[in-house]
């Protein structure tokens, strides 16, 4: 078979993904129009013309103006179900979506109104596409841990329909060590953890992100190559990295994508995975990762199956659904 229907087949779990990131201009413009916002652009057309960042708070500049659409249950139920039907298509088994609450409640939307609908997709998306799928909070990194308390008070209702926390927004200038208190509170109540860190930030952060917040995976990681002691480290301990490769290049980690350092660090042993981070900014969802990648770096069937492996493996989910789709995983390689 050829590589995109190959690549199709591999059961993976996406495991970076911004639910508020899969928000379509088309999708945008017609959420825009129920709810009566006005919007920083007159059209389709004006809003993709928009999508040349400089870098990554010039995106997060312009996701949040699109957010202002997102209102009512709704709404976040519309998202997600767009970004499953896309998903199901690209051969995703399992989905941990982001959602960034705080987004939202700033704007006076309610916290239950975001999670009723993207909760209400999840159970439709399992039911209509075989998708399993998990909830993860997010922390917004530039505003305060007192914030961030804030917004887990919030959820603390509804923990029983969150499975983990994340930590996103601008890297520079915001450590994770940060938001220690915040993610000891978090690991207090039994809930996953996990953080962005090395992806504009130093490999410094990744450490921290570890050692500080006790995180299970890395969301990008791609700068700890700069750190042969920390490279060592995550191959030895396999960490899981959570690497969004058209993401990094849209933003300008890499300047093209035969310069990304994915394969490298696959070839020194870590635990690599391939995701689409906010792919309607940024030119593809995880098919389309995989296959831009898989041409740039030259990736063998091998080394794909190995990174579609590694994303089931670092899912957060039970181990009999796991060996399911590894064996599903296996007989496509047999």
């Amino acid at each position: 078979m050829d590589l995109t229907t190959y690549l199709r087949a591999l059961p993976k779990a996406e495991l970076h993904l911004h639910i508020e990131g899969t928000l379509e201009p088309e999708l945008m413009f017609a959420l825009a129009e129920r709810n009566q916002v006005a919007l920083p652009w007159h059209s389709v057309e004006e809003t993709r013309a928009a999508y040349a960042f400089a870098d990554l708070q010039s995106f997060l500049d312009l996701y949040y103006a699109g957010a202002a659409a997102l209102i009512h249950a709704q709404d976040f139920f519309d998202l997600a179900m767009a970004y499953f039907a896309r998903a199901h298509a690209d051969g995703v088994v399992h989905a941990e979506l982001f959602f960034d609450p705080q987004t939202h409640t700033a704007r006076g939307v309610a916290f239950a109104s975001v999670l009723d609908g993207l909760e209400r997709a999840c159970s439709e998306a399992r039911e209509r596409y075989g998708i399993s799928s998990r909830l993860i909070l997010c922390f917004l990194r530039h505003l305060s841990e007192e914030d961030g308390f804030a917004t887990l008070e919030q959820a603390l209702p509804h923990l029983a329909r969150i499975h983990g926390v994340g930590l996103d927004s601008s890297e520079q200038g915001h450590p994770p060590s940060k938001f220690a208190r915040l993610f000891a509170r978090c690991r207090e109540l039994g809930l996953h953890c996990v953080a962005h860190a090395g992806e504009e930030g130093p490999p410094a952060y990744i450490v921290e992100a570890l050692d500080v917040l006790k995180v299970e995976r890395i969301d990008h990681g791609v700068r700890a190559a700069e750190d042969p002691a920390l490279l060592a480290r995550l191959a030895r301990e396999q960490v899981p990295l959570t690497v969004c490769p058209l993401s990094n290049v849209k933003l300008r980690v890499f300047p093209t994508l035969q310069q990304h350092n994915l394969k490298a660090l696959l070839d020194a042993g870590l635990k690599v995975t391939i995701n689409s981070d906010d792919p309607a900014y940024f030119g593809g969802y995880v098919l389309e990762n995989y296959r831009q990648t898989a041409e740039a770096l030259q990736l063998s069937r091998a080394e794909l199956q190995r990174l579609a492996r590694n994303s089931l493996e670092a899912a957060f989910v039970g181990d009999a659904e796991r060996a399911l789709w590894l064996a599903r995983l296996e007989a496509l390689a047999d």
